[in-house]
């Protein structure tokens, strides 16, 4: 594993074990000898063990699926993750890291192919804390099907870290045809959201501040590349745009791709699914869940005529069963996206504008 230590000798052993239940982090762990190969052998490769790792190298020789060579490309993306708290309902930052990068991969309309991960720790994180993040990252990766194959460890000192910080990169593969872009919205495009906003902002938040509410929120923190494999099996060149509403949340989102696109868009206030649970919490803390992230929805600008066909394939997926179409893309020289409210008039809905939820991904 690339972690700035040589390769793994099965034949050495050390005479005394990481001790994960009371061991913390320290500079000897970044310092690229002993220390930091233990901690790579007993607990990063057991997280994500798997052959292209095995090999312990400063990089991983991968195989590239085969696919038409004058039509495929490869699709490359890079995350840095800095949530806090570390842990929260619905996940941590190590299934995050993991998640949110391959639905970047994902939202081109690729399939994801790897991973790698790079990890900024911080002198006095406990052991046992980020053991719990790598057995996620490692889980999830499985989950998904996509393994970490290559990384990096650097050890910062205490107060400057802020426990740990991921940076994680994922290559995968376009198929032939395929061309999914924030540049292709056209007018008459219907828009699908693929299930309920917000969920991931306010368990954040809740667990941040300590709130509790009666129904627990969880983060919808997923990984959507089956979903959108789905999606692009159903109407192939069909859908036009695909984006994961994260920062900023699905007003931000749908006012970049108008802006990237050149065209406006009106939504249907009473369409877009909240869950009572979030709305009521954001109520309490004075937020619209437009501007709250989401870590595993998506949103689509496909065809009209191929609309239905889309949402229904959402729904038949785990990950889309409480999919619905939220609007219409329209011609609009403003770039305007604007709301059909459930009173019957129209306002604005804006880029977000300051930071409301610090530190949410």
């Amino acid at each position: 594993m690339a972690l700035d230590a040589p390769a793994a000798d099965p034949t050495r052993a050390y005479s005394r074990p990481l001790s994960i239940r009371h061991g913390r982090i320290d500079a000897a762990h970044g310092a690229g000898g002993k220390a930091a190969m233990q901690l790579i052998e007993e607990l990063f490769l057991a997280a994500f063990d798997n052959e292209a790792l095995r090999q312990g190298d400063d990089g991983a020789v991968l195989a590239l699926p085969a696919f038409d060579p004058t039509q495929g490309r490869l699709v490359m993306a890079t995350d840095g993750h800095v949530i806090s708290p570390l842990f929260f309902p619905g996940g941590d930052i190590g299934s995050l890291a993991v998640n949110g990068t391959l639905n970047d991969v994902a939202m081109m309309g690729a399939q994801p192919l790897y991973l790698s991960a790079s990890f900024i720790l911080e002198e006095g994180l406990a052991l046992a804390d980020l053991q719990r993040i790598v057995y996620s990252m490692g889980a999830a990766a499985r989950a998904a099907g996509v393994p970490i194959v290559t990384g990096d460890t650097k050890v910062v000192e205490r107060g400057k870290g802020d426990g740990v910080f991921i940076s994680t990169t994922g290559v995968g593969v376009l198929a032939p045809g395929v061309h999914i872009s924030g540049r292709n919205a056209r007018a008459g495009d219907a828009i699908l959201l693929s299930g309920s906003i917000g969920d991931h902002g306010v368990a954040v938040l809740s667990q941040r501040a300590g709130l509790q509410f009666e129904t627990t929120i969880e983060s919808d923190s997923a990984a959507l590349h089956t979903l959108v494999a789905a999606m692009l099996a159903a109407a192939p060149g069909g859908v036009h745009v695909l984006r994961d509403p994260t920062r900023g949340g699905l007003a931000t989102t749908l006012n970049e791709i108008a802006r990237q696109s050149g065209v406006g868009m009106v939504l249907q206030e009473a369409a877009i699914p909240v869950k009572p649970q979030v709305e009521a919490a954001c109520e309490l803390l004075g937020l619209d869940p437009l501007y709250v992230a989401n870590e595993g929805k998506l949103v689509a600008l496909v065809a009209p005529e191929v609309a239905e066909r889309v949402l229904q394939a959402m729904r038949a997926h785990p990950l889309g069963r409480d999919a619905a179409c939220i609007g219409q893309v329209i011609a609009d020289p403003h770039h305007f996206v604007q709301m059909a409210t459930r009173f019957g008039g129209r306002r604005v809905v804006d880029w977000l504008s300051g930071e409301p939820l610090p530190r949410i991904c």
